[in-house]
């Protein structure tokens, strides 16, 4: 099947930064997709681009098939979307937030706006100026799933969600992914994207510094922490070929973030002159991500000439 979304060197240039430099991406359909970055690193600007709000400084993207910058419009209509900050007409009751809504939609949106509210607990005449950020919140996701999209993107959507709430919501994406749509997350809690993603990628500084199948992610990248007899020595880091992902030293004590380990990378630093004391463990997710975002990255390229992601301080 098609990619629902694919991005190919897409670069977003402001006056003052570069909020996006040369993102690839290709999310699959009925998937749970989940952009992970710190606050800056470029997640807004991209969904901002995919949703046609902006046109990128250079490179392409297409939305099922749609170019957001040439067709915003046909986009919007085929996406439901929910910004960090949702903006809302405070005049309008809930009620007649959905109703105005609905004029845009076929005849289901309405029921099945109505039933998200009372799910949630929200009183129809209240106004919308009224409620609280959590609420809003909630009206805005009741909106954006009311026409039951193929493609939901949502930008930190837990924001203001009390904790039953956010279990709630959250795993009913998995179920909309069972039914073969697709949800495009953007956030920076790690553990809410644990425990529904299935694919995830790490944005750093506008770029796309990892990328893959979490369950694969999970088990391929290790943490190796090891000592050396004499801190001012010279000792490398891990033998190449290996995906480092950041490296840090603390007196004769270093720490590496590494993909794809084997135990033959092991063996040769412990046979390394000066190396004592190895050790090695799985890194977890909120390990990976701090590795993936501690400093700059850059292209390693291997001795078999593979072009390889690489994040040293």
């Amino acid at each position: 099947m098609s990619p629902v979304i694919t991005a190919k060197n897409l670069t977003m240039h402001f006056r003052r930064c570069d909020a996006l430099r040369g993102v690839d991406l290709e999310i699959q359909p009925g998937t749970v997709f989940a952009l992970l970055g710190e606050n800056g690193a470029g997640k807004t600007t991209l969904i901002r681009i995919l949703t046609g709000f902006q046109k990128p400084s250079s490179g392409t993207c297409l939305v099922s098939g749609i170019d957001p910058g040439k067709d915003p419009l046909a986009v919007r209509r085929g996406i439901g979307y929910v910004s960090d900050s949702p903006s809302l007409y405070d005049w309008m009751t809930v009620a007649q937030i959905g109703g105005f809504a609905a004029s845009f939609y076929d005849r289901e949106f309405l029921t099945r706006y109505e039933e998200s509210i009372r799910r949630y607990e929200i009183t129809p005449d209240q106004k919308i100026r009224h409620l609280s950020k959590g609420q809003r919140a909630k009206v805005a996701l009741s909106l954006a799933l009311a026409h039951d999209p193929a493609l939901l993107i949502l930008d930190e959507p837990t924001s203001g969600l009390d904790p039953k709430v956010r279990r709630s919501f959250l795993e009913s994406m998995i179920d909309r992914a069972a039914t073969g749509r697709t949800v495009f997350l953007s956030s920076h809690q790690i553990n809410e994207v644990e425990r529904v993603a299935d694919t995830i990628a790490i944005l750093h500084r506008g770029k796309i510094v990892l990328h893959g199948a979490l369950a694969e992610i999970r088990q391929s990248i290790w943490q190796v922490v090891y000592d050396v007899d004499d801190p001012l020595r010279a000792v490398a880091m891990l033998p190449r070929p290996a995906e480092i992902l950041s490296e840090e030293t603390s007196g004769s004590q270093r720490q590496v973030f590494v993909r794809h380990l084997d135990s033959s990378m092991i063996d040769d630093l412990r046979q390394t002159a000066g190396v004592v004391n190895v050790r090695y463990r799985i890194a977890t997710l909120e390990e990976t991500f701090v590795a993936c975002t501690s400093g700059e990255a850059i292209l390693q390229e291997s001795p078999s000439g593979e072009s390889k992601t690489e994040v040293v301080q």
